[in-house]
């Protein structure tokens, strides 16, 4: 039960019961209950300022355990980028050097990606800097590793091809040292045998008795075997790819037959002195797209340093041919 309060009244000499007006009460309630929510409101904002809700506290720690990750995968992208360039500088420095191949050019590597900003939809929010950062990162280490791979997939297949072409060219000595009474004539001008009249010899004579093996001198496949090229007589064609065809002359008989395919070493006939020759031995020439080079060059796969500059010395003088 509300008390009941009361005033003195002087002109009654009186107490009176105070009553209170219904615009009193409806102001002073008015009052009350905007003081209240304004009291309400600056109690939530200073609370929302200072104070975090469970919420906020929950995206808080989501959001540093998604920055720590984006860190940790900023560090795993440098790890990553670092292996890539060792690749790269190994790729143009040493693998491409080796097959002959232009090196990529960094500005291919490390291209970016121009025209449409591929990275828009990460504007906007608190953290789109790093975001958009580390994927654009990650955008140019997978365009650097399908570039390196593409450029490995190029130097297996140039390997392939260099292997190939090693094992074709023609790259040791027709007939071997042991078999060998001597190296008779070189490359360059020599004497005739027959007029006497100095000429070019465009091949090497190796002397050596009559049934001598000659060998293969690269892989490849027999064009010709036959006695029908003037002055050769019995000889072989062998057809190594990349340009090179290898002759031998002179044979006493042939252990091949026309397309078919020998390897470097394979016997492939018998020194003889067939043609235009003047006593038992192998006339043998190397041809380059169709031009005759000297087979001096062409020996490094079965002489040693020192057999070279003995083959070398006798193949340089000047002396008579036996063909």
């Amino acid at each position: 039960m509300a008390k009941v309060k009361y005033y003195y009244d002087a002109d009654t000499l009186s107490y009176r019961k105070i009553v209170r007006k219904k615009r009193t009460t409806f102001k002073y309630a008015t009052v009350f209950i905007v003081a209240a929510a304004l009291f309400g409101f600056l109690s939530f904002f200073i609370t929302s300022q200072y104070l975090e809700s469970p919420k906020e506290r929950q995206l808080s720690r989501e959001l540093q355990n998604m920055e720590l990750q984006y860190e940790l995968l900023n560090k795993r992208m440098d790890d990553a980028i670092a292996a890539l360039e060792n690749v790269e500088e190994r790729d143009n420095a040493i693998y491409r050097l080796y097959f002959e191949a232009n090196p990529i050019p960094e500005e291919q590597r490390r291209a970016g990606f121009g025209g449409v900003n591929r990275y828009k939809k990460f504007e906007g929010f608190d953290n789109s800097q790093l975001i958009s950062e580390t994927n654009k990162r990650l955008d140019i280490l997978e365009k650097g590793i399908v570039v390196q791979s593409m450029s490995l997939d190029e130097i297996a297949k140039l390997a392939e091809d260099k292997e190939k072409f090693l094992e074709a060219i023609p790259a040791i000595q027709p007939v071997s040292n042991q078999d060998l009474t001597r190296m008779a004539s070189g490359y360059g001008y020599r004497t005739d045998p027959f007029t006497k009249i100095r000429k070019f010899h465009f091949g090497m004579d190796f002397t050596a008795p009559r049934g001598t093996p000659i060998y293969a001198t690269g892989d490849g496949i027999v064009r010709r075997a036959d006695n029908s090229s003037t002055g050769y007589g019995n000889h072989i064609r062998i057809d190594h790819g990349y340009g090179y065809t290898s002759l031998y002359a002179h044979l006493y008989k042939y252990n091949i037959r026309v397309n078919q395919r020998v390897k470097r070493g394979d016997l492939i006939g018998f020194v003889g002195s067939t043609g235009r020759s003047e006593a038992p031995h192998l006339h043998y020439e190397v041809f380059k797209d169709g031009e005759r080079i000297n087979p001096i060059n062409f020996y490094y796969g079965n002489l040693s340093p020192e057999e070279f500059n003995v083959l070398l010395r006798k193949a340089s003088l000047e002396n008579q041919s036996l063909d």
